[in-house]
């Protein structure tokens, strides 16, 4: 059962469940994606009905973010705990690396997927780097044909919300891998240009907080924050 936040419906697991759930779809055959939705991406849900349809399809639909897990217990319908995109891939990857398993990593600025690759391979050794690209690109073709050549076992997808979970949709299968995820802009901390914000920030459900001020940028973005909540309001007095 999924707890429905505004028509995305989430798997209710904690962090470590999550792991050992990715594990398990690695291990069995066929191709399944998971994908990290935060409040933006649900209201980018709301309003795009191919998006919603590609985010419920997933095999794994795990809240990254503190407004997730605030609106779901607005609506009375709480989820054990906030999934962050970039520990549930650190997790997999921990696992990955230890039974030897492969992985391909697509997206980000030309460049970045090379060094996140060298820097991923040095924190999990036995992890197998079976390919990268970069995320601009124009056809799809030759990159699912990359991917499937490389016999990757696992895809992080990082193409930005929600081009990467309509590109997992469309494309899993034919790629050959066991289990793609949609991790945003996962690459850029895992070669280290980006920050992930300290400890005390994530704790408290500030790090959205602590983006906005690295990059003031991305207030354009952040205001969905409050929008989402007065959706979650509004469809709360329905219920």
């Amino acid at each position: 059962m999924r707890i429905d936040v505004l028509g995305v419906g989430f798997d209710n697991l904690t962090l470590s469940e999550a792991v050992e759930k990715g594990c398990e779809l690695l291990r069995r055959e066929g191709t399944r994606y998971v994908v990290t939705p935060n409040p933006e991406i649900v209201e980018v849900c709301r309003e795009n009905p191919a998006a919603r349809e590609a985010v419920n399809g997933a095999a794994l639909v795990l809240p990254d973010g503190i407004g997730v897990i605030r609106g779901a217990a607005m609506l009375g319908t709480p989820l054990k705990e906030r999934v962050p995109g970039i520990e549930f891939a650190a997790g997999l990857l921990e696992k990955m690396a230890g039974e030897g398993m492969s992985l391909y990593l697509l997206g980000a600025r030309p460049g970045v997927a090379e060094t996140a690759a060298e820097r991923l391979k040095e924190r999990y050794p036995g992890l197998r780097v079976a390919g990268v690209h970069d995320g601009y690109f124009q056809e799809d073709g030759p990159i699912v044909a990359d991917i499937r050549q490389s016999g990757a076992d696992a895809v992080f997808v990082c193409l930005g919300a929600p081009k990467q979970e309509l590109w997992m949709a469309k494309n899993g299968p034919a790629t050959g891998a066991r289990l793609l995820c949609g991790l945003g802009g996962s690459l850029d901390v895992f070669a280290g240009t980006v920050k992930r914000a300290p400890i005390f920030w994530c704790d408290h459900g500030l790090e959205w907080f602590y983006r906005l001020c690295s990059d003031p940028r991305r207030l354009g973005r952040m205001m969905k924050l409050p929008l989402f909540l007065i959706h979650v309001k509004r469809e709360g007095r329905r219920k």
